[in-house]
Formats: C-alpha cells, structure tokens, sequence
C-alpha cells in the first residue's frame, strides 16, 4: 500500500477517522468490518465489472481534443466519465454501493447530492434492484438542477429539501446523516463523494478508481506509454479527482493538479476553496480541510456549481495538498463558464460546469510543448444548460 493511501485506523497522514455520533457506530462499525472483505469476493467483482460494462457502459472512452491540444501544444486527452450511463463518474460508486448495501440486508437507501448527479445514480440503481430511495438535496439547488430533480422522481426516488443554512450540499449532507441516526439498521447511506467517516472515502475512491485503472490502459494503447505528464480534475468533496489519481499516485513524476470553484474570487467571501481558505477541522464523521470561522463554525461556500460548492475536501485530497503531491488550485465562475464555451466550440462536447472548471486551468498551465495532458471530464454539460444559457445570453 503506498503511502498516500488510507491506513488501517482509516487515516491519511493526520486526515480521515470517523468522528460520529454514537447511535451511528454500530452503522460504520458493521461497514468497516465487513466492507474489504464483501467487495473482494469474486462474486462481487463479476456482478460490479459485469453492471459497470453492460449497464453503465463503461469503458468510458479517452478521447485524443485534437483542437483543444492545438491551442495548447500539449497532447489533452478527455477521459470522458460524461459519457456513462446517467451523464457522470458518480454511477461508478452507486453500483458499487448498492451491491455493497444488498449483500449487508439493507431495504432502504438514503443518499444526499448537489448538482443531482449523485441523486440521479443512486434513484437509478435503485430503480434497478427495488429498493426504496430517499435524496436529500439543498432547496436552492432543486431550484437550479430541475432536470436532475424530475429524473429522480421518475425513477421512484423522494427527494427531499434541505431548508436550513445555504440550503446546498453541506446542507442536505447534514440532512441525510440525521436520516441515518433515525433508521440505523434497515437503512444505508450512499454518500456521494470521497468524504464523511471511514470507510466511505476508501471505499468510494476504490469503486472510482476504475477512471484511473481504464486511463492507464487506454493510453498505453494509444501513446505506448501509461503515464501521462499531468492528470487535472474538479474537486469538491473530490470524488472524480480520487478516482482519476488512485493509480497514479504512488508515480511521484505524473503532476496531480486538483481544480478547486473560487466562485466570485478566493478573498471574495464567496468561494469553495478550501486548500486555499480552509483550517483543519472534523466535518461530516472525518478530519480534514474545511471552511471555518475562528470559534470553528462552518463558513457557508459558494461556486456557480452546484456539485463543488461543498465547505470542505476528502480527507485523502487534505492529505495529498498537505504532503505536497497534490497541486490544488482554484478556478473562478467566470473562467470556468468561459472554458465550457470553449471546449464547447472547439470539440463539440458540453461539458458539465464542474469539469470546466478543470478545463480552465489549462489557460493558466506553462507547457514546454507536446507533454500528454489527461483531464477527467467528470459530467455533460445537459444538466447545466440553463446556467450556460443565462450566463452567455444564448
């Protein structure tokens, strides 16, 4: 295991444990003990590879932005998560999950989301194996992701409103572990992102690191050569960006650069940058980086996008901003709309605003010309359009 991976005590570096209630133990408990062992059974490996094939339609494909790398000089490779089934990266961790959550007896699923990807996953695989769905989701942001909302309620799924706070993900989070307080035993909270006590940051980067483990193959297929010159993805809590690093992080010469939503600005008071704005801190069940003011209340986060306006990171991301292997940058509104036009208008593919957010820093990157640039495109763009539309006027 190297050293950038969780410990057996669930920490990465200082980051991670689980700092929970204890009506939630016996929950995390029964997760941590039995979690490796169920998803490392062979009959778990055939029915996750065969639904992430046949039903998600992976591989996704890595696709060579011939005019995206010309105005760059580099080589940039999408890795394109926008093309599975539900539009994201976040079905490859629900498949996972509700697998998991079968074989645990669980009959009630409960999960929060921010821009609805992760809503939209979960009430899908739940649809799939018939079990009941309850999303929490922010109030402002069923106002803004109405597409995903109806696609949820279509599925089966309740979707209920966070109403207090920002009324956004770190909102419905807190929703959603309330939930699970009230109904610990026939229920199973599939969080969405590399986030909340251990196990789930382990476990939801092991089900995402098939990004990775498909990049590396792709590419040796088509450049002879698995290791690129740099890997960037968005990061809120950071699952796509976990998934996307997991099999390279231990290759200390691929640069990992994580794209954080300074929203309005890091020194604006609205933004989502926690490396940049962030202090050390317990938030959702584990240590790690987060937005707080100086008596330690969590300071309210704001980016255009709905899925990275979250007050904090993955403990794993902490870690690798901390240890220095991780690069973690932030990205306005304003220059991550700008790059969704762009890949847009050169390439054809609308890209979800989160994952513009990536595409933007490559605007801001020094190249000496011709390195091999793989940039995970976490989401399409289709849940977004409203947002693009007033933002350009179209």
């Amino acid at each position: 295991m190297n050293k950038y991976q969780v410990n057996k005590k669930g920490y990465y570096g200082p980051f991670g444990g689980a700092y929970i209630p204890e009506m939630l133990y016996p929950n995390v408990e029964e997760l941590q003990g039995k979690y490796l062992e169920i998803i490392q059974e062979e009959s778990f490996q055939q029915e996750f590879n065969e639904l992430l094939h046949d039903y998600v339609g992976r591989p996704s494909p890595l696709y060579l932005a011939k005019r995206l790398s010309q105005r760059y000089g580099v080589n940039i490779y999408l890795k394109r998560e926008d093309l599975n089934h539900t539009g994201a990266h976040k079905i490859n961790n629900t498949v996972g999950q509700i697998l998991l959550a079968e074989r645990l007896g669980k009959k009630r699923i409960i999960a929060e989301t921010g821009a609805g990807q992760h809503g939209v996953a979960t009430a899908t695989v739940c649809a799939l194996k018939g079990l009941e769905c309850v999303v929490y989701m922010g109030e402002v942001d069923i106002a803004r992701q109405a597409p995903n909302v109806a696609r949820m309620k279509m599925m089966g799924a309740k979707v209920v409103a966070a109403q207090s706070g920002s009324r956004t993900l770190k909102d419905a989070t807190n929703e959603a572990l309330r939930d699970w307080i009230n109904n610990p035993v026939d229920t199973h909270y599939i969080i969405g992102s590399v986030v909340g006590p251990h196990p789930y940051p382990d476990m939801v980067a092991k089900f995402q690191s098939i990004i990775s483990q498909e990049t590396k193959r792709q590419l040796l297929e088509k450049t002879q050569n698995d290791s690129p010159d740099y890997v960037l993805a968005c990061v809120g809590g950071g699952s796509n960006a976990a998934g996307m690093f997991y099999h390279f992080l231990d290759q200390e010469d691929v640069k990992l650069i994580a794209v954080e939503a300074a929203g309005h600005g890091v020194e604006s008071g609205e933004s989502a940058a926690t490396t940049a704005l962030g202090k050390e801190g317990v938030l959702h069940g584990s240590r790690s980086l987060l937005m707080q003011t100086a008596d330690g209340q969590v300071i309210e986060p704001y980016s255009i996008s709905a899925g990275l306006d979250y007050p904090g990171i993955g403990p794993q991301h902490a870690w690798l901003f901390k240890s220095g292997r991780g690069t973690y940058v932030s990205i306005t509104d304003d220059e991550a709309m700008q790059a969704g036009l762009r890949l847009t208008q050169l390439e054809g593919i609308i890209p979800a605003i989160e994952s513009s957010h990536a595409l933007a820093y490559l605007e801001k990157m020094s190249f000496r010309g011709g390195e091999t640039v793989v940039v995970c495109l976490s989401g399409r763009g289709d849940k977004d359009l409203d947002n693009y539309t007033k933002y350009f006027g179209l």
